[in-house]
């Protein structure tokens, strides 16, 4: 008996479902769960789990006041929430090279890595100085007033991110004022000027110690940042700087197929390695 035509529609239209239920509802995930317990990639699969968390997740190695624990290895900034690595907030700070004046609201993304510069060299007795930084961690930035708006000769200059003693007493001839709390000087026609000041051109503190990841989860640091931390590492646990040196070697991996990215070194594998784990 031949069926009407619209539940054949129908029938075939089930068969379909069936069908592909099958392929992309069983067979597929199953067949990456398959690929996934490879050797070699079982332990990514199953998330990487040690004692203390994962190491394809990065986390801070702070006490309850957010201070460093300096027998540990320091991991680079995060955005990922309020207290940073919150995989249920994985993010970046969305700021860029333009975020360079502080408001009421948030630091710059200038003063933030001015600020955790200097915190970093007074943790490892190195010189936390920055390009565009004032002694005291903030952005060195100006709003420059000009007679005819953005020419002519200078009429009046804030630093912009201070409201103590500015970074510079004059410029271009003309007293620098603090800022004023409340004050936008850029809505009033200061032209924004970073001030480079004399720091040297590479900073002694690496980039990846006083900026975040773009996911706010990188478990790695540079093989410079680690090298950087290793003189405290060796005093606070009394080890020779060789030892911590050779940890760091153990635990540094290479460019990924070879050239592309950097190496770098898992701080969490690293830090478990310093407490015998």
């Amino acid at each position: 008996m031949r069926l009407p035509a619209w539940l054949s529609q129908h029938i075939a239209a089930l068969r379909a479902l069936l069908v592909l239920t099958v392929l992309l509802g069983l067979a597929y995930p199953l067949a990456f769960v398959a690929v996934g317990h490879l050797p070699g990639l079982s332990g990514k699969a199953n998330g990487s789990l040690t004692s203390a968390g994962s190491t394809l997740i990065g986390q801070s190695f702070t006490d309850a006041d957010g201070n460093p624990v300096p027998k540990y290895f320091q991991s680079r900034p995060s955005a990922a929430g309020a207290d940073g690595y919150d995989p249920t907030a994985t993010a970046a700070s969305n700021l860029g090279p333009e975020s360079v004046v502080d408001t009421a609201d948030a630091k710059s993304l200038l003063t933030q890595v001015c600020a955790r510069s200097l915190a970093i060299g007074k943790l490892e007795n190195v010189d936390g100085s920055r390009p565009y930084c004032t002694a005291d961690g903030v952005g060195a930035v100006l709003a420059v007033f000009y007679r005819d708006g953005l020419t002519g000769p200078v009429t009046r200059a804030v630093s912009v991110n201070q409201t103590g003693t500015p970074f510079v007493a004059t410029y271009h001839g003309v007293t620098v004022e603090p800022a004023e709390d409340g004050q936008d000087y850029v809505a009033e026609g200061g032209v924004v000027t970073p001030i480079r000041g004399d720091a040297p051109a590479h900073p002694v503190v690496p980039a990846d110690a006083v900026t975040a990841s773009g996911s706010g989860l990188d478990p790695d640091i540079s093989v410079a940042y680690a090298n950087l931390q290793a003189p405290r590492i060796a005093r606070e646990r009394n080890l020779s700087p060789a030892r911590v040196h050779k940890l760091i070697e153990e635990h540094t991996e290479g460019r990924a197929l070879g050239f592309l990215g950097e190496p770098a070194v898992n701080v969490l594998e690293l830090n478990l390695a310093l407490d015998g784990k």
